[in-house]
């Protein structure tokens, strides 16, 4: 299959006709070939979108919130063909490329409804006869750089709100899932989205960091939001300072999971093998640390390995719970972390096999500061369990990481959690749930190394949009001179 890319309101290739391949990772085969985007093709795709924002800003939101609406539709009516290319694409099982298109049709209806709430407010002046006001207003061009493991989710969160707000978008979709990506722009063109509004750039995978500078160092351009790595976003980061652009980073995570010795445990079974295992463990909220209290581990620990063990790995095509890791690289990365934590006193629970590029759910137990499992994000199915003495060392051992995107803590006594929850050095905290969950609504995002700023609702009103001081003034004032 071919990926054109989709430079003001129609499908272009590369200029010099420049692709790549996508591969499967799971069958090694091709899965897509997609446009190889040049500096020229950077230069025409902003052009573009600049050239459409003044009558996008002017639109009134019903036709905006009409487009958004229609959009997330057909979204959900071509669920199968995304749910092909995201599994052929990234090795993620049918019931993830599911669940990504539900969330993202939800985020276009959000997106929708934040339309009309694009507010401001009256402030009270000093000066006689003036009215002063806050406004917001749209930004211009918005650069979105969505990642693969959640394509379909993070690539609409991208460019939903940003619309929503007036802006107009340019994507630059993931090297490893550029089909996938593309339909999410195509969904918006057939709702009516007029031309030049979003734009797809899709580049090899040796050209990502050239095009990503150029996209930011446009002048047209005037927001940028990146989900991926820390250390990527931290690239884009110090690119965004140089010239002045504010951005949104969502990046890594390493999420604990705390169970302190009042919690159920087969309720913090069942979160923790969802938190740890959905899509593989390749979620930048999974669950990367179970922090359990030593008066309850073992009987924990014993369920939660158990059920682990009899989760099904295999091709993601079929009746599986853990399909393909990203690449086979990513897969021998978990052999690489098996093996440190065994040599340093590890204790292997459950899983610890490779097939390829698909890896069985694994638990180690006993794991300690001097493994790399313990500090490193796996984004895969290996996951450490480490054993506290009390809530104090689960808070210490919860905020011993670079990390601080979510996390999440089990206890009957609520108000107990609730103080532990507020110590947790995190964007996002769950309390009896599992560190994967997300809502549209609500303000997504990370702290420490894992970035700055807040997707979902209104706080992503305040990322997208310029607020400006605007006065009505008395035309007859006193002057001092």
């Amino acid at each position: 299959m071919h990926i054109p890319m989709l430079i003001d309101g129609a499908e272009k290739a590369a200029i010099g006709n420049r692709t790549y391949d996508r591969i499967n990772p799971y069958t090694q085969e091709i899965a897509t070939t997609a446009s190889a985007a040049g500096l020229d093709d950077v230069k025409a795709a902003v052009d573009g979108a600049a050239a459409a924002f003044p009558a996008w800003s002017k639109t009134g939101p019903g036709e905006r919130r009409k487009i958004l609406l229609k959009a997330a539709d057909i979204m959900e009516a071509q669920s199968s063909e995304f749910s092909a290319l995201m599994t052929a694409e990234t090795g993620a099982t049918g019931q993830w490329a599911g669940f990504n298109v539900m969330v993202a049709a939800g985020m276009l209806r959000e997106a929708a409804s934040m339309t009309t709430q694009i507010s401001g407010e009256v402030i009270p002046s000093n000066k006689p006869g003036s009215l002063s006001m806050g406004i917001r207003q749209s930004a211009g061009v918005c650069v979105g750089i969505a990642p693969w493991n959640a394509p379909i989710i993070l690539g609409t969160r991208a460019i939903a709100m940003p619309i929503a707000c007036g802006n107009t978008v340019i994507l630059k979709a993931s090297e490893q899932c550029p089909g996938t990506h593309r339909l999410i722009a195509q969904c918006l063109v057939e709702a009516g989205l007029p031309s030049g509004v979003v734009g797809v750039i899709t580049n090899a995978p040796e050209d990502a960091a050239q095009i990503v500078e150029a996209l930011i160092a446009h002048p047209s351009v005037r927001r940028v939001n990146f989900t991926g790595s820390t250390r990527v976003g931290k690239l884009i980061g110090e690119l965004c300072g140089r010239h002045l652009k504010p951005a949104l980073l969502e990046l890594g995570g390493k999420a604990p999971l705390i169970i302190l010795d009042d919690a159920d445990i087969d309720a913090a079974v069942n979160a923790a093998a969802f938190g740890a295992f959905a899509n593989m463990g390749q979620i930048c909220m999974s669950t990367e640390r179970i922090i359990v209290d030593h008066k309850i581990a073992d009987a924990f620990v014993t369920k939660l390995a158990a059920k682990v063990s009899k989760l099904p790995a295999g091709d993601p095509k079929g009746h599986v719970v853990l399909g393909s890791l990203i690449s086979l690289d990513a897969a021998k990365k978990m052999d690489e972390l098996i093996a440190d934590a065994l040599g340093k006193g590890g204790i292997l629970l459950a899983g610890g096999k490779r097939e390829g590029s698909v890896v069985e759910a694994t638990l180690l137990d006993n794991v300690s500061p001097d493994m790399r499992l313990y500090a490193e994000e796996s984004f895969g199915p290996v996951k450490p369990i480490i054993r506290v003495d009390g809530e104090e060392e689960a808070i210490r051992i919860a905020n011993d990481t670079e990390y601080g995107l979510s996390g999440a803590v089990f206890s009957k006594d609520i108000r107990r959690a609730l103080a532990v929850a507020a110590r947790i050095e995190s964007g996002i905290c769950h309390i009896n749930g599992p560190t994967v969950f997300d809502e549209p609504q609500m303000p997504f995002g990370g702290v420490k190394g894992s970035g700055y700023g807040r997707f979902g609702g209104k706080a992503a009103i305040a990322e997208f949009t310029d607020l400006r001081w605007i006065t009505i003034e008395d035309p007859n004032q006193h002057y001092p001179f």
